[in-house]
């Protein structure tokens, strides 16, 4: 029986335990079985290379002496706990140690397994079925073959579909093609130390490219120091506890002995002004993208960057807190990122402007079938020095696209059809060296670029005097104010009714001048932005292919959102040029009433 069977197996023993409500629960069981049994093996491997090793757990509890099976009197062999006695040692023994007197101080490892427990449960109440599913588990999870190793990641992806059956919207599979392509291109280096973060890491898909890509660089002339560096340069957090866990199970199956390093906390909940200078070299992530996070989280980040979408708020970390200068990055993101406007707009500006975003890859839609069918997009962008000088510096001049097409034959993607990593072989021919400016790159059938430094100067040529009119506006307004302000501070004291009824008519003279004038500036800014701001409409086509009509629903809302804002800003535009042409008309009716 394959493993994929296994766990199948599994899941339909725990359908007919009692205790196991959904699929939800089912998994949640599952995932602490696999890695105490995963954890157990490491064990021994680290027994083997170190004789003076010591467990964090206590004796007892370790996998090996509670849970496999061993060889009885007959031969045979046979569970280690009898039916009746084994679902009381779990649940008032094994998790009241796990759960509570682990103390996460001692060691790194301790801090491990006090994470993995302290929301895990056990939901089984039937002694003959939790040894049942400890019996298969023992029969078919044997990793101390590298081959059934790499098994896991099939077994996540099932996992992982699970996971959203059981209503974990937004939770999905990255596949390993897209994974090991992104740590490809983003190529952290070992030898000079980078470190890698996935800030929404899930299962470690990322996180596990990354090791790959690092333990590819090895040779025979590398150091014991270089092989042990490689566990130091990776980190994770995570939210949510089942893919927290399976991330950590993946880390030691890949051998990374102690992933303390994976935290299981909430990303976009750390406080602003918590993120220090403690940022790392290379970013390579999924960020969960249509979600939103809980009123609150992030009310302390900056009031233009705001947000409670969740991948608009992962950019603005990555962008401000994360990523080091000269530091690179690959994000997967929807299409919505790329045409959307408002909060999505001054996130690409602030990309652009402190990054150099060189390069897009348009992904073609099926990628993430079953679990969306939203069309996505691979980032790949540069951090930029700091330049401090009181001008507004964009990092980013050109951008290229590349197009990833289907291979022959293809007409979408599928569980049974997924994307390959073989298929970038032509991007990664085409994608030259940033040393250089990518000045090998040629455009082609598949490939384009914006020269986006080349539009936003017309863009801002062309604004300009619409903001400096409104900014002559506003500032003569400010002036009427301000003498209005100061007839107003004349009347204290005053006891002249004459005197004060004279001067409060001088004041309503000038307010009655500054609606007009606020009206008109604001008008003169918003023909302005309307210049300026479609340069960060980075959803640009591929100019040598035919445009598909759009049938995607999530893209027609988008589009449909977009034009009725674009019919309330021409409405509101109307208004105030009508309340401004009649602003006198009503002033003069007032004072002749008076």
């Amino acid at each position: 029986m394959n493993l994929s069977s296994t766990i199948k197996s599994i899941q339909d023993i725990m359908r007919k335990d009692d205790g196991v409500d959904g699929d939800a629960q089912r998994l949640g069981q599952l995932t602490w079985m696999l890695f105490l049994k995963v954890f157990d093996q490491r064990e021994k491997e680290w027994e083997d290379d170190n004789a003076a090793y010591q467990s964090p757990l206590p004796e007892r509890f370790r996998w090996r002496n509670w849970a496999a099976y061993v060889p009885g009197k007959d031969g045979k062999k046979a569970p280690q706990k009898t039916p009746t006695e084994i679902i009381g040692f779990v649940n008032n023994e094994l998790f009241a140690e796990l759960k509570e007197r682990i103390d996460p101080s001692k060691s790194s490892a301790h801090k491990v397994i006090k994470q993995v427990f302290e929301d895990s449960n056990n939901y089984m109440k039937s002694g003959p079925q939790l040894l049942a599913v400890i019996e298969k588990l023992e029969d078919a999870i044997h990793f101390d073959d590298f081959k059934e190793r790499a098994q896991l990641g099939d077994v996540y992806e099932q996992l992982l579909n699970d996971l959203r059956g059981a209503g974990n919207a937004g939770e999905f599979y990255t596949p390993r093609a897209i994974t090991a392509f992104m740590a490809d291109r983003v190529n952290p280096r070992l030898d000079k130390r980078e470190t890698v973060m996935d800030p929404a890491c899930g299962t470690g898909g990322f996180l596990t490219a990354a090791i790959d890509h690092f333990r590819n660089q090895l040779d025979n002339h590398s150091s014991a120091a270089d092989k042990r560096a490689i566990e130091e340069l990776i980190h994770g957090i995570e939210k949510k506890q089942l893919p927290h866990l399976l991330c950590t199970t993946n880390m030691l199956l890949h051998g990374i002995d102690n992933p303390y390093q994976i935290e299981r906390r909430n990303t976009l909940g750390i406080p602003w002004n918590e993120w220090g200078a403690d940022k790392v070299n290379c970013i390579i992530t999924n960020p969960p993208f249509g979600g939103f996070e809980d009123d609150g989280v992030g009310s302390d980040y900056p009031a233009d960057l705001r947000t409670r979408e969740t991948a608009d708020m992962f950019m603005a970390l990555i962008v401000k807190k994360l990523l080091k200068e000269n530091g690179r990055a690959a994000v997967v993101l929807p299409d919505g990122f790329l045409f959307g406007d408002g909060i999505k707009n001054t996130l690409k500006k602030l990309l652009l402007r402190d990054c150099k975003l060189h390069t897009i890859v348009r992904l073609p839609k099926g990628v993430f079938a079953p679990y969306t069918t939203i069309k996505t997009n691979l980032l790949f962008f540069t951090k930029g020095a700091v330049v401090d000088d009181g001008t507004e510096h964009f990092h980013t001049d050109t951008i290229w696209f590349y197009e990833h097409p289907y291979p022959a034959g293809y007409k979408s993607y599928s569980k049974t059809k997924p994307i390959r990593f073989e298929e970038f072989a032509s991007i990664q021919a085409w994608w030259g060296n940033e040393e250089n400016g990518f000045a090998d790159r040629e455009e082609n059938e598949r490939a384009w670029k914006y020269e986006f430094k080349i539009e936003r100067e017309k863009a801002e040529a062309a604004a300009a005097p619409h903001w400096q009119r409104a900014e002559e506006l506003n500032n003569a307004a400010a002036k009427l104010e301000s003498e209005a302000s100061d007839l107003r501070k004349s009347l204290v004291g005053t006891q002249d009714v004459i005197c004060r009824e004279k001067t409060e008519t001088q004041i309503a003279d000038l307010r009655a001048q500054v609606e007009p004038l606020r009206l008109q500036a604001r008008d003169a800014k918003a023909a302005g932005d309307r210049l300026y701001w479609p340069i960060f409409n980075l959803d640009q086509p591929n100019p040598r292919a035919p445009q598909d009509e759009i049938h995607d629903p999530d893209l027609l809302l988008e589009k449909y959102k977009k034009l009725l804002g674009e019919i309330e800003e021409t409405e509101n535009l109307l208004k105030s040029e009508l309340a401004a042409a009649l602003a006198h008309h009503f002033t003069g009716v007032e004072a002749t009433d008076a």
